[in-house]
């Protein structure tokens, strides 16, 4: 009896032995996935208090050829199974139970990338959200004064207001989420080159900084040339001289500027058109960089009151002190003369 008793010992021993080396082999093998044609991935969705054998489904209805039941076992084996992540997610070839298990507990979204370009307007922002179909449109076919009121800047133009730059968003995020941290950057960039400011610059406010900068921003060809740009805009805006400036008169066109500016369009007045309006325009005309902010509170020392593109390829401007100096650069580069 003994015998016997002993013998079923060593055979369950056995079995308890193997039953732990398959699933341990099981735990790192890769789970075979049906790809959706043309895909490297498939999406798994996990919805908030979804339980683990919720999970253990959704991963098997989102295309892993996997036992839900062994799963969900391994889950509540793990003791791990309550602080699975709702969220986006990505499985591709090579994942294992193992880093399954990991990326929902760590929370490792699928993340996508939004870049806001400098230069760009608040319409063309809004076009790029528009564009991005892993995002919630949370603002589409809102009036830009209501899009400001749900940031918590009631009353605040928009046009220059996010900061440049590249935005990661988790799948369904809202387009309000990406535009409030774009908002943020922005406030706090200004605040920081605010800071730096020249003691004489003839700038009162933040706001006149962050006008300023976004007309640099559109008027640089040359990186290079930003402080100069700066430099010019800044002595014009002492003595008291019109900006003259084509892209704020270009924004103030709106939808009626048909990509050739004309004489008639610099003597039509419009709260942008630096040509007929002294000072700076009512707000800035584009998303301006962290360079065009150092540039409009730090501008480069310079006696020049005039630039022009040298028109060679470059993007670099020529600067003149006097009108005809400017003249002459005019012809040389604008006009072949």
């Amino acid at each position: 009896m003994r015998r016997v008793f002993t013998s079923l010992l060593m055979l369950v021993f056995a079995g308890a032995l193997l039953l732990l080396g398959a699933s341990l082999w099981w735990l790192h093998e890769p789970i075979a996935l049906r790809l959706p044609p043309g895909s490297q991935v498939v999406d798994l969705e996990i919805e908030p208090g979804t339980s683990a054998r919720g999970v253990a489904d959704a991963v098997v209805a989102a295309g892993a050829e996997v036992p839900a039941p062994l799963l969900q076992a391994w889950f509540r084996f793990s003791g791990q199974s309550r602080l699975i992540k709702a969220g986006s997610y990505e499985l591709g070839p090579g994942t294992t139970p193992r880093k399954l298990l990991s990326m929902l507990v760590r929370g490792e979204e699928t993340l996508k990338s939004l870049t806001l370009v400098e230069g760009w307007t608040f319409a063309q922002v809004r076009a790029a959200l528009q564009k991005e179909d892993q995002l919630a449109h949370d603002t589409l076919g809102l009036a830009p004064e209501i899009i400001m009121q749900k940031l918590g800047k009631p009353g605040i133009h928009p046009e220059g207001r996010f900061f440049p730059d590249t935005y990661t968003y988790a799948k369904g995020s809202s387009d309000l989420a990406v535009l409030k941290r774009a908002a943020r950057s922005m406030d706090k960039r200004l605040e920081a080159a605010w800071a730096l400011r020249s003691p004489d610059t003839p700038l009162e406010t933040p706001e006149q900084a962050l006008i300023l900068a976004s007309i640099i921003e559109k008027e640089t060809g040359k990186p290079a040339d930003r402080p100069q740009i700066g430099g010019v805009f800044t002595n014009r805006l002492r003595l008291g001289m019109l900006l003259q400036t084509d892209p704020s008169v270009i924004y103030g066109l709106g939808t009626a500027f048909d990509g050739n500016l004309r004489k008639r369009d610099l003597l039509l007045d419009t709260p942008y058109n630096t040509y007929t309006r002294s000072g700076l325009p009512p707000t800035p005309i584009a998303m301006p960089g962290k360079a065009s902010l150092l540039a409009a509170v730090q501008p480069a020392p310079t006696q020049a009151l005039y630039f022009v593109s040298r028109n060679d390829g470059s993007g670099a401007s020529h600067f003149s002190t006097n009108l005809d100096e400017h003249n002459r650069a005019v012809n040389q580069y604008q006009r072949g003369r």
